[in-house]
């Protein structure tokens, strides 16, 4: 599959990723002389940059980073090339000294370390070729405060027995706004809900399967529900009780792409 991007210093490169969730600082995190990650926060700490492809949402930390990674190229163990979801100008500028291609706009949680990926700053792209793409809406419903959480049933082909919000498959061009209502009338019987807002898609993996999940928020006129055979029980939860359930993945980071972080 192919995800767009920004290009930031052009390039191409491909190679194994290495992927951490979490910002990332050249001073202290690796090893200059090495190259190895030495932050255990990143879940990859002991892994070696040189020749992979680093993905991490941005960077962060003292100027000196862009020499650190400056360094790291010229010694031959920088990396091929670097994703983040939010280029910083201390990366960009190390990796611009170093020459090493790298984009942004990547939502990198949905990447994982291992994957191959071909990185295209040149074109704005990346691509996994051992990934397939799934293309599906969630709709987070909202009443006084509440949202709504459902239980997958063991009838449904994926995620059984998670909890999730109302989600569906996109069907080829279908605008994904209107299968999302048409979602949530098959799944929960609701009828006059109001469109609130829609947020930047996440990606969710499984496996070798990409979810491109679209976000929307809907107003419920009502808390009563009537699940079809895809759930099998229903809850009204606060934002900030959704860390308490077993969910498919990712589901925090769509609550939050449409309600902000939980307070």
């Amino acid at each position: 599959m192919r995800i767009r991007a920004r290009g930031i210093v052009p390039g191409r490169a491909s190679g194994q990723a290495i992927a951490s969730r979490t910002p990332f600082s050249f001073v202290g995190g690796v090893d200059p002389a090495t190259g190895s990650i030495l932050d255990d926060a990143t879940g990859v700490a002991g892994e070696r940059v040189a020749g992979r492809i680093f993905a991490f949402p941005r960077g962060k930390g003292s100027t000196v980073g862009s020499y650190v990674v400056y360094g790291l190229g010229k010694r031959g163990h920088g990396p091929a090339a670097i994703v983040n979801q939010r280029a910083d100008a201390v990366v960009a500028v190390g990796a611009t000294l170093a020459g090493i291609p790298m984009v942004d706009r990547v939502d990198v949680g949905g990447l994982r370390t291992g994957d191959r990926i071909v990185v295209d700053a040149n074109r704005g792209s990346i691509e996994l070729p051992d990934v397939k793409r799934n293309r599906v809406v969630t709709a987070i419903l909202r009443n006084r405060g509440h949202i709504l959480l459902v239980r997958r049933s063991e009838k449904v082909g994926s995620f059984r027995g998670r909890w999730s919000a109302i989600s569906g498959h996109i069907e080829g061009r279908e605008d994904p706004k209107h299968r999302a209502v048409v979602e949530v009338r098959e799944e929960t019987g609701l009828r006059g809900i109001v469109f609130r807002s829609a947020g930047e898609p996440v990606l969710a993996r499984d496996g070798a399967t990409m979810y491109i999940v679209h976000p929307f928020l809907f107003e419920a006129p009502s808390r009563r529900v009537h699940l079809d055979w895809e759930n099998v029980e229903h809850r009204w939860i606060r934002p900030g009780e959704l860390h308490r359930f077993e969910t498919v993945p990712r589901l925090m980071d769509v609550v939050v792409a449409v309600l902000g972080p939980p307070a």
